[in-house]
């Protein structure tokens, strides 16, 4: 989250994810970090979606998981 700020972006969150998804597939090779809520974070939990199967699945994992190199989704306010 940290470099999303310092990108002057936002992560999405699961709805804008799902919403992305209605769109087109996005992440059906990869996963994507998305925001997470607050309580979940301060705990070491995260949050990542991907689309599989013709659907969006949205998934936990600790935060400094062996997937903490996995990229994320993020939204630009104008």
């Amino acid at each position: 989250m940290e470099m999303a700020a310092a990108m002057g972006i936002d992560m999405l969150d699961e709805e804008q994810y799902r919403a992305l998804q209605a769109v087109g597939p996005f992440d059906q090779k990869t996963s994507s970090w998305i925001q997470t809520p607050a309580g979940v974070r301060k705990l070491g939990g995260a949050l990542f979606g991907d689309y599989r199967y013709g659907q969006t699945f949205i998934y936990h994992n600790g935060a400094s998981s062996y997937y903490a190199v996995r990229g994320f989704r993020g939204v630009l306010t104008v």
